[in-house]
């Protein structure tokens, strides 16, 4: 192992790689730098702290300095920013920030963890009082004493991704009005847009005033000491707060600058033991590019999660040990009044933008456990597979219960390379309080096996305006009544063996009903009559998220 060992940045990444390093050789010389005021804190728990579930903002800190000191021998240096990388002498200029004193360090081995700041466009007003990004505490405890000292009414809240929608619910916690923005045509861009329509609807019954594709272009603080958010559209939206929720991106300038090779996605060019374009400098966390798992293509993941894998592989790439980081699923969850959504692998969305071909989607809507059991919730599952081979790629879910359960059992089969014939055969927890004899992973294996078996012809969502075939809805007739896909005739399950003399021979028949179970009855049937079907995987449910 190096003797002298340098890491910049000490939360997710850094911290995981410092404590790694010392478990592994208790003689090397550790130094962590961090120009912020606190290392080792979980800011994924700072919208909590805001919302006040956090009371006290010391339950963010992990480990402080003199823990770090007193448990592992490495020394914390807060508040001394690295602003160099002398790369062929192998050492760091590093300023102290309260003093202004530059001093230099020599390393063995260095370690990037700068993670990522929070994307401040330059639109004119950006940086009035009351307009806010969180990303650290001292960003918490500033939007947490503004909201406690004014009182606010209103807030604006600028991005429906992660943070907005957590902040959203914490700000509507804290008994203010929100207003979410959002450029994208939908909330949560990260799911596919007829997965994130649930999401959506319920952020709506509980009176967040939601406006999607809608691009700010300036904030201005008007006479009454308000903040007005402008967008493209001649929109203006009133506010007593404005946060920016547009995502991060990596600080990779220091990297830059000594000459460290950046991808095309932005980030830090590392190898799978998380080493740079220089042998003697690794890099970890949300500043670094890494391997999709599914695609094989380059990505930026900022996910807590992933930095301390990440460091961890590094330490033991330092340490001779030959771990590797096997790339990334961005397996992710978000919560939002009582609704989660989660998702792993590909998107449809990423799938497209990646040229892969040959894929298909399904779609159930389970009850999270056993129906007769009280308090069954129903959730929204998608799965994305391999038509040929089956091979998963992707999932996500929405609901109220059980969600995040199930994509992490996915998360796993995907980590393996497993098939959704897994999923099939999946063995998992039965009790009727938790699940059902048929979990929801394997309702959504054994839809997808059949579709790769040849059982289940799928006619596509996306084609439903422009198909000439036949739709046949085969709910009862007051299902039907309360509403229906434009154009389908209905014909009751129960009735359809005794009128199959009023279907087409010589036209294709698209079948659907409420969760897509009665039409893959309906489809079997028809098919061993010689009738070409197809069914809409997901029934009404998933027509809805398409057709909000």
């Amino acid at each position: 192992m190096s003797e002298r060992i340098l890491i910049v940045g000490g939360v997710a990444g850094g911290g995981a790689c410092a404590a790694r390093l010392r478990r592994l050789d208790e003689r090397a010389a550790i130094v962590m730098f961090e120009r912020g005021p606190y290392v080792s804190y979980a800011n994924c728990g700072l919208p909590y702290y805001v919302g006040g579930v956090i009371a006290d903002r010391r339950r963010l800190l992990a480990v402080t300095p003199e823990q770090w000191r007193r448990w592992f021998n490495i020394e914390v240096r807060t508040r001394q920013e690295v602003v160099a990388v002398d790369r062929a002498r192998r050492r760091i200029e590093v300023c102290e920030l309260e003093s202004g004193r530059r001093y230099q360090e020599s390393y063995d081995a260095l370690v990037l963890a700068p993670g990522a700041a929070p994307l401040r466009p330059a639109w004119p007003g950006v940086d009035l009082p009351g307009v806010f990004t969180l990303r650290s505490i001292p960003d918490s405890r500033a939007l947490r004493e503004w909201i406690e000292n004014r009182q606010p009414r209103r807030a604006i809240v600028v991005g429906a991704g992660f943070l907005g929608l957590e902040m959203t619910e914490n700000l509507a916690r804290r008994g203010l009005r929100v207003t979410l923005l959002e450029k994208e045509p939908q909330v949560l861009p990260m799911l596919d847009r007829e997965m994130a329509q649930p999401l959506q609807a319920h952020l709506e019954t509980h009176r967040v005033d939601v406006r999607l594709q809608t691009c700010v272009t300036a904030i201005e603080a008007t006479a009454e000491g308000a903040l007005a958010v402008h967008a493209d559209s001649g929109a203006v939206f009133s506010g007593d707060l404005v946060l920016l929720a547009l995502g991060v991106r990596p600080e990779i300038a220091l990297a830059r600058e000594a000459g460290l090779e950046i991808g095309a996605a932005g980030g830090i060019r590392v190898d799978e033991q998380m080493r740079t374009s220089d042998p003697h400098i690794w890099a970890v966390g949300d500043a670094v590019e890494v391997r999709d798992w599914v695609t094989g293509q380059w990505r930026l993941a900022a996910l807590a999660g992933l930095a301390a894998r990440q460091g961890r592989v590094a330490a033991d790439a330092i340490a001779g040990r030959a771990s590797r980081f096997r790339g990334a699923q961005a397996t992710a969850v978000c919560g939002a009044f009582g609704m989660t959504a989660a998702a792993t692998g590909a998107s449809q969305k990423d799938l497209q933008a990646a040229g892969v071909s040959g894929y298909q989607a399904v779609y159930v809507h389970p009850l999270h456990h056993a129906g007769y059991y009280p308090g069954a919730k129903r959730m929204h599952l998608k799965l994305l597979f391999g038509r040929e081979d089956g091979r998963i790629l992707g999932a996500q879910a929405v609901g109220e219960e059980g969600v995040e359960k199930r994509i992490d059992v996915i998360a796993l089969a995907i980590q393996k390379r497993a098939t959704v014939f897994d999923l099939e055969e999946a063995e998992l927890c039965y009790a009727p309080q938790y699940g059902s004899a048929r979990d929801p992973v394997n309702l959504a294996g054994m839809a997808a096996a059949n579709v790769v078996r040849g059982d289940m012809p799928l006619a596509e969502w996306s084609a439903l305006g422009s198909t000439g075939a036949l739709l046949v809805d085969v709910r009862e007739p007051g299902e039907y009544a309360r509403d229906h896909i434009e154009g389908a005739v209905n014909i009751p399950l129960g009735e359809l063996r005794a009128r199959l003399e009023e279907l087409p021979r010589e036209r294709e028949i698209w079948l659907n009903c409420a969760v897509g179970q009665r039409a893959y009855y309906a489809l079997r049937l028809l098919l061993q009559h010689g009738f070409r079907a197809r069914n809409l995987s997901g029934g009404y449910l998933t027509y809805w998220g398409w057709n909000p």
